[in-house]
């Protein structure tokens, strides 16, 4: 697997998509604007999900920007080489992502005024979503068996690092009044709701109608049969679409049909280890 990842302060990257120059610049160097909205989340935890939403939200509920422009285009992810320099050019107001753990997160964040809005999912759903997706990646290795992918989540040694270090450092900025928390769990549950919280955050206020076409259009069967954000348009370079999918299942509790007694012990125990000292609970918990 090494060969496929380089590593920059202690965190895996894939070597197709960043640099330690561009992660460097990034870190040190990236000015946020006070106008920039940030959706961030650990790999496979409602990202594309999360993009969708903030991208009918800032059009009002029309879907037609989010069915005409790729979803790296219209909210980059600044950790890719491209999707730093899409950034860089566009103007703002600018809505942009990252996978990035906190520890190696552009520094300006802290003196900005930007919005991070950060998505969080069951651990155990995270990793079935990525061992799925990861098998039609041809840019890293074969992920193996499900028992040699999970022991390698639980250990952090794959892209992005830890989930557990990831969701545990940016939870520390859960005080900040320019950082929102929501879970993949909450946006099942009520994304009317949800999506009202989020236009609140933003300081984007929709009408009723105009939320109920951020819901209809956010929802799982609309995004998958949206060629501009379900990734068949990823280069056959790096994917291959008939080894995996982006938007497999969309749902909850999935790891309930992969992981057996044993390996589902096996993970609580690792999970209440790593947890332990947060003074927070999630929908899972």
């Amino acid at each position: 697997m090494s060969s496929s990842f380089f590593v920059y302060n202690g965190i895996l990257f894939p070597t197709a998509l960043s640099s330690a120059e561009s992660l460097t610049y990034l870190e040190k160097e990236f000015r946020f604007l006070d106008d920039d909205i940030l959706s961030v989340s650990y790999p496979k935890s409602g990202t594309h999900w999360m993009q969708e939403i903030l991208g009918l939200i800032w059009c009002d509920g029309d879907p037609s920007w989010v069915q005409s422009l790729p979803v790296w285009e219209r909210i980059p992810w600044i950790e890719t080489v491209s999707g730093l320099q899409c950034a860089l050019k566009s103007p703002p107001p600018r809505l942009l992502a990252s996978h990035l753990p906190f520890h190696i997160f552009p520094k300006s964040f802290l003196h900005s005024k930007a919005k991070v809005i950060y998505t969080v999912r069951n651990p155990k759903d995270v990793m079935i979503s990525s061992y799925h997706f990861s098998k039609g990646l041809k840019i890293v290795a074969d992920p193996g068996t499900l028992e040699e992918y999970m022991e390698e989540f639980l250990s952090g040694s794959v892209s992005y690092g830890s989930w557990f270090e990831h969701v545990k450092n940016w939870m520390e900025m859960k005080d900040r009044s320019n950082f929102f928390i929501i879970t993949y769990e909450e946006l099942q549950q009520d994304l009317r709701e949800s999506v009202r919280r989020i236009c609140h955050f933003i300081g984007k206020e929709l009408n009723s109608q105009q939320i109920d076409s951020v819901v209809e259009n956010a929802s799982f069967h609309k995004m998958k049969d949206n060629n501009m954000s379900n990734c068949t348009q990823f280069s056959d370079t790096y994917y291959d679409h008939t080894k995996g999918k982006l938007m497999r299942k969309g749902i909850s509790g999935d790891w309930k049909n992969h992981l057996t007694v044993a390996q589902n012990e096996h993970f609580d125990r690792v999970y209440r280890e790593k947890m332990q000292g947060l003074r927070m609970t999630f929908p899972w918990d």
